[in-house]
């Protein structure tokens, strides 16, 4: 990465530099160009996350008004123009993309993104794993999610999206394993718990209460999710009659 590769140039320069023009220890030019070193490279880390979340927020602008075009060129630019100055730009860069056109239902698009995306952007990871799932590759699924719970322990939804593809496969056993080892794991999270009980009677998971966070996994089928709404917004005309 540019960023360090600069950063250790920069120190080095300093610390040979201390050593051959002054009668200090070498002990003390290398300790010198290794603080440089640091400084050099926070500095450079400092103005380069500004440009990288600045290029996501105006990403996020477009997202909002309802044009992901734009959003995904924007950060195309930015995974293009500062993937080799940083560990980990590029793959964050294809996670969000990923995830963008996993929401518009274009899965082919979706997987060539995801797959390169960030192990520990545990949103993108689960879409990868529903992904396999939808493609009938239950151990790149299980792996898939493996990693993810692996990097992001303490949240609930995924741990309920794992035990919720695995249920769904028909994986049964595995889904109520995968649950309790999630509920040690969040400290007993209550929606999770729940989950684990209605797994272990035979029952459905109970997802709707995560809400939008849930339903943009498409894990629901369209029609199912209009008639919610449409009973949602009939309850609501009720109440407002009353």
């Amino acid at each position: 990465m540019f960023s360090v590769i600069i950063s250790l140039a920069v120190g080095a320069v300093f610390g040979v530099g201390l050593f051959y023009t002054t009668s200090l220890h070498p002990v003390v030019s290398v300790i010198a160009g290794t603080l440089v070193f640091a400084v050099v490279y926070i500095l450079m880390l400092k103005q380069l996350m500004k440009k990288v979340n600045d290029g996501m927020e105006a990403a996020q602008k477009d997202l909002m008004a309802n044009r992901p075009e734009r959003a995904v060129i924007l950060l195309t630019e930015v995974k293009n123009k500062y993937a080799n100055w940083q560990f980990f730009i590029g793959k964050q860069m294809n996670a969000q993309i990923g995830m963008i056109y996993y929401l518009r239902r274009d899965f082919t698009k979706a997987y060539d993104y995801l797959q390169k995306g960030f192990v520990r952007h545990w949103v993108a990871m689960a879409m990868l794993g529903i992904i396999y799932m939808k493609r009938n590759q239950p151990k790149k699924m299980a792996d898939t999610f493996d990693k993810a719970v692996a990097g992001s322990r303490k949240e609930p939804l995924l741990w309920n999206l794992y035990a919720y593809c695995l249920d769904k496969i028909g994986e049964h056993t595995k889904a109520v394993s995968v649950m309790e080892k999630g509920v040690k794991k969040t400290n007993k999270n209550e929606l999770l718990a729940s989950n684990l009980e209605l797994l272990k009677s035979g029952g459905k998971m109970k997802m709707q209460a995560y809400g939008d966070l849930w339903y943009q996994f498409h894990l629901e089928k369209q029609g199912a999710l209009i008639r919610k709404q449409t009973k949602a917004v009939q309850g609501r005309r009720k109440i407002v009659r009353k």
